[in-house]
């Protein structure tokens, strides 16, 4: 018996094929090869077409099979992972009306903004456990207000791992745990959010059927199945966000065990057993991909819109022709600290931990005389690596201080600069696991289908290496000079 895991990134998507018996990865495959650009028709805005993923998706499940790997006959259930907070929007027909608005856009903050006055500071912190935000109930109600022919038209909203289940099965279902990330579900009352139903004034027909992170949400139709060279009526059984499906791939199940990502953006995420929340909402809590009503798991998140592609944009300025190894090894040759430079990597939209502030990335400090692309390589993934402090300290200020972190070797720690710098400034040892969002999902998929529970899938994963922490008086001046400068900007905005 296999399993299909599905990850719909906001670069790519990826997937991997599993062995049920031995939990092995069999294939992995990805598409496309070039980054998906992000749509911006306005500044602040981000969109991408869901149909495109959907082609993307089909294309790399086609790639996996092509390794002659395994038969793809044997795929008995699927997992999908995928970019949170997104909306989409469909008719009765099942037709996309228009493009996803996506996690990084911010068109929708004075809206969510206006909601959390209106409806209560404490009470939607209390209940919701966040403010209403830049999250996807917001961008409906953007949708509402400024396209309200395209609302008329919907038959249902989504996010966007329900989007690719409903494109493979033709049903349309959500989860808890995707509910709460779009800010839809009252914890208190353990039901959807009357108050942001009502305050938006959105119907609650609107929004799928709600079941299980781990259940069956349908079966692969014929068409789709022989397009696919799957059976059909194979099942989609496990559907999660990519934070919480990341925090499962690497065992983080149980209250106080954090899990950290650095792709697109980068994610500080632990998991509790209380309803916690920021008073300032700069970090979110949702359901974990466990949450149940007699088992509270909640996934306190911390989130940075700008860091991988900082890193990416700066390669394509600065450095077009250099791979990430070698934009590593030289961003290796300038010292700790970049000699002054700093770089505030917040220019992805509005971040939430800055109160959904829009600060735009910066370089400050540049000398002519002194700074070379060395410099700057390596004040980027500091920059990031101040910015994942900076958040941390916050999640620190709530409760949550973790004595280790989990991370894929993937992404941004696959930079041995990066992974050093990030465990010198945080100051928390890193474990490093060969994990991935795909494998989570296939993982998942199996849960879903019984197969194994959640902590027998994961329990024999052991780290690669930890990275421990290393005092570095340089790297902490250079961070308390960022934490500076960072002050001034959110200041000079207020």
């Amino acid at each position: 018996m296999l399993l299909l895991g599905i990850d719909v990134g906001t670069s790519s998507v990826k997937v991997s094929v599993a062995d049920a018996a031995t939990r092995k990865v069999l294939a992995t495959a990805q598409y496309p090869d070039a980054e998906t650009p992000i749509d911006a028709p306005q500044p602040g805005w981000a969109e991408q077409a869901p149909d495109q993923w959907w082609l993307h998706v089909q294309q790399a499940i086609l790639r996996a099979h092509a390794t002659g790997a395994y038969n793809p006959q044997d795929i008995a259930a699927i997992g999908i992972a995928y970019q949170m907070h997104g909306l989409v929007m469909v008719n009765e027909q099942q037709e996309v009306l228009r493009p996803a608005i996506i996690w990084c856009d911010s068109r929708a903050v004075e809206l969510g903004e206006q909601a959390f006055r209106a409806i209560g500071t404490e009470k939607c912190l209390q209940e919701l456990l966040n403010s209403p935000g830049n999250f996807t109930a917001a961008k409906l109600a953007w949708v509402k207000a400024h396209e309200p022919a395209t609302y008329a038209k919907a038959y249902t909203i989504m996010l966007p791992g329900d989007f690719i289940a409903m494109r493979l099965t033709g049903e349309i279902t959500t989860s808890i745990a995707a509910l709460s990330e779009g800010i839809f579900w009252d914890f208190k009352k353990q039901e959807l959010s009357k108050d942001v139903l009502n305050y938006f004034g959105f119907d609650a027909s609107l929004l799928p059927q709600v079941l299980p992170v781990f259940a069956v949400h349908g079966q692969v139709g014929p068409q789709v199945a022989a397009a696919l060279q799957l059976r059909p009526g194979t099942l989609v059984t496990y559907k999660a966000g990519d934070q919480p499906n990341n925090a499962l791939s690497l065992n983080v199940l149980q209250p106080g065990e954090v899990a950290a990502t650095a792709g697109t953006s980068g994610v500080i995420y632990g998991v509790s057993d209380q309803l916690v929340y920021d008073p300032s909402s700069r970090i979110n809590t949702f359901a974990h991909v466990n949450h149940s009503n007699a088992a509270q798991r909640l996934g306190v998140l911390l989130c940075i819109n700008g860091t991988g592609i900082l890193n990416r944009w700066v390669r394509d300025v600065f450095g077009k022709a250099l791979s990430y190894p070698q934009m590593n090894a030289e961003a290796g040759t300038a010292p700790a600290g970049s000699a002054g430079l700093r770089i505030l990597p917040f220019g992805n939209g509005a971040e939430r931990m800055l109160q959904n502030k829009l600060i735009g990335t910066q370089l400050l400090n540049i000398d002519l005389n002194l700074h070379t692309r060395a410099h700057v390589l390596r004040a980027a993934q500091e920059g990031i690596a101040f910015s994942f402090r900076y958040g941390l300290d916050i999640m620190r200020s709530n409760g949550m201080s973790p004595a280790v972190i989990r991370a894929g070797q993937a992404n941004l720690f696959l930079s041995e600069l990066f992974s050093q710098t990030f465990v010198n400034i945080t100051g928390v040892p890193v474990e490093l696991y060969q994990n991935d969002g795909s494998t989570g999902a296939a993982l998942g998929a199996g849960i879903g289908l019984q197969v194994f529970s959640a902590e027998d899938a994961f329990e024999h994963i052991a780290p690669l290496k930890t990275i421990a922490p290393q005092h570095s008086t340089a790297l902490e001046d250079a961070y308390q000079d960022w934490l500076s400068l960072l002050n001034k900007q959110l200041h000079s905005t207020l």
